[in-house]
């Protein structure tokens, strides 16, 4: 799969200051390298080029790691995006949540994809997990995308979603979940998600870490139709990704086995 074709629209870099640092730390460490050498080569030539080899090695790593970064920021999540919005299959008349949407990447894609239905994004737009990160910003990359008519974001902490019950067919985040620091509020969230899905809505729920809590919260509330994937390495650090759908509530289940035992008997 080719990358989409999004000329003016700009996703930022994720988390930009580890990005930085990384590349700092990078430099550093072979600045330090050369200057031992230059320092102690004719002293300690020895240690000198230990310390150049050590300062050289460690340099690259962080560097490869910074170019890893930004080639997940530019190029990689755009793939990922195609084949996660791919994956849920939409018909085009949904409603799609996006909880934590950034600058608008799963949004505008989930959005590219409706026709009469409507993508909604929440966000608390913090700039330490996405550079430039702001409401006007997402806008403008709606209408990069032209989906802006099909686009409505929201200011909302996820734990506490500005939806009432039950009125959103397909729920997605990205990478967003574990910025809430304690358990507790990341069960928060996932439960606030699964307040707001209709029955038979699905969820995909992309994160690097705690995607266990995630799939463990859902079984918590009587889901079954629940799974977590294998590491998908076209986003740096590497992601899973939690799916599920929204089972009918345990008394509509009942009433309704209730009520087929009754015609039957009838019968």
């Amino acid at each position: 799969m080719g990358i989409p074709n999004l000329p003016r629209a700009d996703y930022g870099i994720d988390a930009p200051s580890v990005v930085r640092n990384l590349a700092l730390i990078g430099i550093a460490c072979m600045s330090g390298g050369l200057s031992a050498r230059l320092l102690l080569a004719t002293t300690q030539p020895r240690i000198s080029t230990v310390l150049l080899i050590c300062g050289l090695a460690a340099g690259c790593c962080f560097l490869f790691t910074f170019g890893l970064m930004v080639w997940s920021s530019k190029v990689g999540k755009l793939l990922f995006r195609e084949e996660l919005i791919d994956s849920l299959a939409l018909h085009g008349e949904e409603t799609v949540l996006d909880v934590g949407c950034g600058r608008g990447l799963l949004l505008n894609g989930a959005a590219r994809r409706l026709t009469t239905g409507k993508a909604i994004g929440v966000d608390v737009w913090q700039s330490q997990d996405q550079s430039g990160n702001s409401p006007e910003v997402t806008l403008a990359n709606a209408r990069a995308e032209e989906v802006a008519t099909r686009v409505e974001i929201r200011t909302a902490d996820m734990r506490k979603l500005p939806l009432p019950d039950e009125t959103v067919d397909v729920a997605i985040s990205n990478i967003a979940i574990h910025n809430i620091p304690d358990r507790q509020g990341r069960d928060e969230a996932v439960r606030e998600i699964a307040r707001v899905l209709k029955t038979g809505g699905q969820v995909a729920l992309v994160d690097l870490r705690a995607v266990g809590q995630y799939a463990q919260a859902l079984k918590g509330l009587g889901w079954q139709d629940v799974s977590v994937s294998g590491l998908r390495f076209k986003i740096f650090p590497p992601v899973r990704t939690v799916r599920g759908r929204k089972p009918k509530p345990a008394a509509s289940f009942l009433l309704n086995s209730s009520f087929l035992n009754l015609t039957l008997q009838q019968e």
